[in-house]
């Protein structure tokens, strides 16, 4: 037996130590995920705001770690969660559990190569500015700075990590100094092998405990089949409300003209002019298919389609087969093109194959892949790009994440429509079946039975699942647990639906939400957050609200993000209007914070042509598509959003939709029952006093 305390214990030390108190939820979920880890049963717990639920994790996590000898990985959706395990929480934990444990517990950090700056490609001289038709004058100009400047960095930093940049820089100019993991010569290859800033980190890793990284490193590490993160028997996903698209966009391939011509160029020193030429009429070939295609959907490959692509396919494999192996004594600049030709190369033949085996498979539901034209928008100009994604991801992470490791999964925003098995569902987890709010006791779990069909993205909620689909065998247990949160949200908070107003339509605010706003700002005496559906919609209600109201109206994409967050919170009177970052991304305890203004339930655009394929996939599977993934995307950002409003058990305040569907719709109730338990009203005047009770309480 194991000399180490037992999680409670542990827990009740790390607590002391940092000046905690004792939560109930937060020793639930710790005891929770200990018993997963011992069990091997995969858990996913709902931790609402002030649970506490790193510590909850981390605890069990270390004691694993420290007592077993193996590593245990935690995956996190955003950088400034990463950043709060790394600077602040894991060191203050690593000292408060040096005694107990035996020793002090090691972590590190690991992002994807990409991350970090590649001393190849800047000593080499291949971190120069991109020129081509891409690039405007100004651009770059820009790129060629930044790009300097990078290289003045390197002789500073310690870490070469991106993050890690005294002052950011745009994309095009980090991809002048980096690598992907496809285009790494590999250390033992490259004259800076030694002292590669990526290597190191992965070297870190290899000897830490636990192991922080994102859900980017995640997919890659189960997309790729190599392994790209130590070895690892459990695996904590933190923010795992997100996982499911951070997954998909990993998946994602795109083809475009543009990318294929600069593809050409790149392979102009490495073979003959004709192979060259070959690439660059690949280019022009799929340039002119787009032309002649709407943006949107493939249901079928066009006419003409499935030879342009073969056409696209052979060519870039004579290439690609011309280039050879790489010679013995090639510096690392010619090896560093080389390898750059490769992967590029190799990455749109790839693409063309799967676009070309996507429509196999007769039944749409049953396929793979989704393939479409996109339009992007570069300068005043629109070009179409083909892109393709996976109908579901499910299926790969049961059969990577959940097949190789014990996953925790959790977050604040985990039961949509009232229970898990939404999101269990697009994990690809059987579904349970449990009742909408039961909270499940550590002690006492409960899983769902096992085996779905891989390929379903199907909601599986009370109201929305069709026919249970067959199973494949595959034995996946799991359990859902619900710890509650320290607030009291029926007395903290109100949630205000304004049913008196009209349902809102696509030519902008109308006049009597804009009066609606107007009254609730004014009585609230600032102090909100207004989160938006589209960034014209916050654009269009600050502009109108300004000149309503004499109270400062900050709008996303006035200053950087985060120092407009710092504004209002450090202004009671001012305002702050924003889309999508906002209704995840912000942290303003106090009276800076006491209205949420939502314009409308944030359904995804009804013509989103991966959105639209996956509920295809759930009504012909006899499922209601609709629920399954438009309420489900709604539901999510509801609740992240409501849960901008109570962020200290001191807080309060008023969650205003107006949007009079989350009352009078059928699916209306499904989406309520995603949320915490407020209290409700309908009625503006009682909602207009309480703000105004709570700006006298907070001018006092």
């Amino acid at each position: 037996m194991s000399a180490i305390p037992g999680v409670g214990d542990l827990l009740a030390d790390a607590v002391s130590a940092l000046g905690g108190t004792r939560r109930d939820g937060q020793l639930a979920m710790a005891t929770a995920v200990a018993n997963a880890i011992d069990t091997g049963e995969h858990l996913a717990v709902q931790a609402g705001t002030g649970t506490g639920k790193s510590l909850a994790y981390l605890v069990p996590a270390l004691r694993h770690a420290v007592d077993s000898g193996s590593t245990v990985v935690v995956s996190t959706a955003t950088i400034a969660l990463q950043r709060q395990l790394v600077d602040r929480d894991l060191p203050r934990l690593a000292k408060a559990l040096t005694k107990p444990l035996g020793r002090e517990p090691v972590f590190a950090i690991l992002k994807g190569r990409a991350n970090y700056v590649c001393l190849n490609k800047i000593h080499s001289g291949e971190a120069q500015e991109e020129t081509g038709e891409l690039f405007d004058p100004f651009t770059s100009s820009r790129v060629g700075r930044e790009v300097v400047r990078l290289r003045e960095w390197v002789s500073d930093t310690e870490t070469g990590d991106r993050d890690d940049l005294p002052t950011a820089v745009i994309d095009r100019s980090w991809r002048q100094v980096s690598v992907s993991a496809r285009e790494c010569l590999g250390a033992s290859s490259c004259t800076y092998g030694a002292d590669c800033f990526a290597e190191k980190a992965r070297g870190r890793a290899g000897h830490a405990d636990v192991v922080v990284t994102n859900h980017a490193l995640l997919a890659i590490d189960a997309i790729s089949g190599f392994n790209v993160l130590p070895e690892h028997s459990v695996v904590i996903v933190d923010e795992a409300h997100e996982l499911v698209d951070r997954i998909t966009s990993v998946a994602t391939a795109e083809m475009a003209p543009a990318t294929l011509g600069m593809l050409a160029r790149r392979c102009g020193k490495l073979v003959d002019e004709e192979l060259a030429d070959d690439v660059a009429g690949a280019g022009e070939l799929l340039a002119r298919l787009l032309d002649e295609t709407s943006p949107g959907r493939w249901t079928r490959l066009p006419d003409g389609a499935a030879a342009v692509f073969a056409a696209i396919r052979d060519r870039l494999w004579r290439t690609r087969s011309a280039i050879g192996p790489a010679q013995s004594g090639t510096d690392s600049a010619a090896a560093a093109a080389r390898s750059a030709a490769i992967t590029g190369l190799d990455e749109a033949h790839d693409t063309a194959v799967r676009i070309l085996g996507a429509f196999d498979e007769p039944d749409e539901s049953r396929r793979r892949d989704v393939v479409w034209v996109d339009e992007d928008a570069v300068k005043d100009d629109r070009r179409r790009v083909l892109r393709v994604a996976p109908l579901s991801v499910g299926g790969l992470l049961r059969s990577s994440l959940f097949a190789d490791a014990t996953a925790v999964l959790t977050s604040a925003t985990l039961t949509i429509g009232g229970n898990f098995d939404a999101l269990a569902a697009t994990w690809g987890l059987p579904i349970a079946g449990r009742s909408a709010a039961e909270t499940v006791p550590p002690t006492a779990p409960t899983s769902g039975p096992a085996g779905t069909d891989e390929s379903v993205y199907a909601l599986s909620d009370l109201t929305a699942s069709g026919k249970p689909v067959p199973s494949d065998g595959a034995s996946v247990r799991w359990t859902g647990l619900d710890v509650g949160s320290p607030f009291d949200h029926a007395k903290a908070g109100i949630l205000y639906i304004a049913t008196h107003l009209d349902p809102p339509g696509r030519a902008g605010m109308s006049s009597s939400t804009l009066d609606e706003m107007v009254a609730l700002i004014e009585a609230a005496g600032g102090r909100t957050l207004g989160l938006f559906s589209s960034t014209r919609g916050a654009k269009e209600a600050a502009a109108a609200v300004r000149e309503r109201i004499s109270l400062p109206v900050l709008c996303q994409g006035d200053a950087p993000t985060g120092q407009l967050v710092q504004r209002f919170a450090d202004d009671e009177a001012t305002c702050l209007f924003g889309t999508l970052s906002l209704w995840q991304g912000v942290d303003v305890p106090g009276p800076s914070l006491s209205l949420v203004l939502i314009d409308r339930i944030p359904f995804p655009r009804p013509d989103d042509p991966l959105l639209v394929a996956r509920q295809s996939a759930v009504a012909a599977r006899g499922g209601n598509g609709f629920l399954a993934v438009a309420a489900h995307h709604a539901a999510l950002l509801l609740a992240q959003g409501t849960g901008r409003l109570l962020r200290s058990t001191a807080d309060r305040g008023v969650i205003a939709v107006l949007d009079p569907r989350l009352a009078t719709a059928r699916y209306g109730g499904f989406l309520r029952a995603s949320l915490p338990p407020y209290w409700q009203t309908t009625d503006p005047a009682k909602v207009r006093a309480a703000l105004a009770r709570l700006g006298d309480r907070s001018s006092v």
